[in-house]
């Protein structure tokens, strides 16, 4: 005897099927996006403190957004003593009044630093020129301060 199918079976998931495909059709009405208008709020004092920074950088000859890029610096002395690196310092300052000089300390040495070159070629001419004073020199590529930007070199 064959077994009958009832049909209390065949409608839930007829009815589960229908809802499953208006959920999925309503869905995509509710989630659809539509073009909207963005409206900035800001002080007006933002902007004077945009231009006013444009000009200051302007001034001094640095691109805006930039104060610093890598380059070239020459080290002229390491040593533990603190005051023969600021005697050193003041020695190369005095010949050089232009030229930027940094001192910085890895323990246990203090070493002293000159320079902001971009090129390593500019960074070799000042290790010549100091070569009879300081014996040992070193010629670093590290995170330097631009130098100005000469306004005749145009």
């Amino acid at each position: 005897m064959k077994k009958a199918v009832f049909d209390h079976k065949a409608k839930p998931a007829l009815i589960k099927y229908c809802f499953f495909f208006m959920l999925i059709g309503l869905s995509t009405q509710t989630f659809a996006q539509t073009r909207g208008k963005v409206e900035v709020v800001k002080d007006p004092l933002l902007d004077t403190l945009i231009a006013k920074r444009f000009t200051l950088n302007k001034e001094t000859g640095v691109a805006p957004g930039v104060s610093s890029s890598y380059g070239y610096r020459v080290q002229f002395f390491s040593g533990s003593n603190r005051k023969d690196a600021y005697n050193a310092q003041t020695r190369l300052q005095n010949q050089y009044p232009e030229l930027r000089t940094y001192i910085l300390y890895s323990e246990p040495n203090f070493k002293v630093r000159a320079g902001d070159f971009r090129t390593r070629l500019e960074a070799e001419k000042l290790m010549q020129q100091l070569r009879p004073q300081f014996p040992s020199l070193f010629i670093i590529s590290e995170k330097i301060n631009l130098p100005k930007a000469d306004a005749n070199n145009d």
